[in-house]
Order: structure tokens, then C-alpha cells, then sequence
């Protein structure tokens, strides 16, 4: 070998040790992630369970249909759900169950929260729109709430808003 060659491979050796040895570049922190939740509502017993979720985000508001007014309601409990003031609303006395459960993080902090309402119209009067997963829900909770206006005036009135009975009907 000659000395140009040998001076060549001294020079690439020394090159690559230099490369191997130098301290890496600092990798660029992950972005943060925000505020999220993965949620999941289903309804019925454990044999008939209809499931839904959804991944609400809120660093912009996104994937929940009423995204905003959830984070919104989230951000002023702190991201605690148990700490949503609860709506001042008359439920009826159905037992319809729906269970519920909500895992993430929030300001940094693991959320995990698990509930089973009796039905619909109690869980949204104790968790807001968090749980609101689909427009259906929306559309049954306003019916609900119809029904219990039309109670409510039906004992304001002291009319009955029963069916009528064997001794109401004529032969």
C-alpha cells in the first residue's frame, strides 16, 4: 500500500470515529398534545349493549359533535366530570341504563372516569355535552324533556294525562 492510500484510510477512520463519538443533536420535544378524552357511551344491559365512542379534543375543540360546549364544560370543571354542575331538569322515572367512561389527559393530568345513569336524560343532566355522542341522543333528550313540560302542565292544569281506564270507556 502506499502512503496516500494509508494516509486516505487513517483520514476516513479518524472521520468516522469523530461522527460515532460527537454528541447527538437534542431531538425536538413532542408537540403537546393537548386536552383529550376517549369516550364511550352504551346503552342497555350488558346483553343488548349498544356501544359508541369518540376521541374529543380540544386543542382546538374537534371529533365530538358538540365539541365546544364540551371542553367548555370540561376546561371550567378542570377536566373532572364529576365537578360538571348538573343541569336543573326534571328526568322521567325510566330505568333505560347507560354506562359511560371517559380516559385520557388533562392539563397533564390521567383522567379515567366510569358511571352507569339510569337513563339519557340523567346523564345529561349531570354531565352536559361531554357524553353527547351523536344527534340522535340530542333529538332523545328533547323529546324526554317534552314529555316532562307536558307533565308538569298537565298537573298544573289537574288533568291526568293517563289513558283512560275500563270505567272511562263506554259500551
Amino acid at each position: 500500500m502506499t502512503k496516500t492510500t494509508l494516509a486516505l484510510r487513517g483520514a476516513l477512520l479518524a472521520a468516522a470515529v469523530l461522527t460515532l463519538s460527537a454528541p447527538a443533536p437534542a431531538l425536538a420535544r413532542p408537540a403537546e398534545v393537548g386536552n383529550w378524552l376517549y369516550l364511550t357511551l352504551s346503552k342497555g344491559d350488558a346483553l343488548t349493549r349498544d356501544v359508541r365512542g369518540t376521541l374529543l379534543m380540544c386543542d382546538p375543540p374537534q371529533g365530538h359533535p358538540r365539541a365546544a360546549r364540551a371542553c367548555a364544560e370540561l376546561a371550567a370543571a378542570q377536566g373532572d366530570v364529576d365537578r360538571i354542575p348538573p343541569e336543573q331538569t326534571i328526568c322521567p322515572m325510566i330505568y333505560a341504563p347507560v354506562s359511560v367512561s371517559a380516559r385520557g389527559e388533562w392539563n397533564g393530568r390521567h383522567i379515567e372516569y366510569e358511571h352507569t345513569f339510569a337513563n339519557a336524560c340523567d346523564l345529561t343532566a349531570r354531565t352536559g355535552a361531554v357524553f353527547a355522542l351523536s344527534e340522535e341522543q340530542d333529538q332523545d333528550q328533547g323529546q324526554a324533556q317534552e314529555q316532562d313540560q307536558d307533565g308538569a302542565r298537565a298537573q298544573e292544569q289537574g288533568t291526568d294525562m293517563a289513558m283512560p281506564g275500563p270505567q272511562d270507556q263506554q259500551h
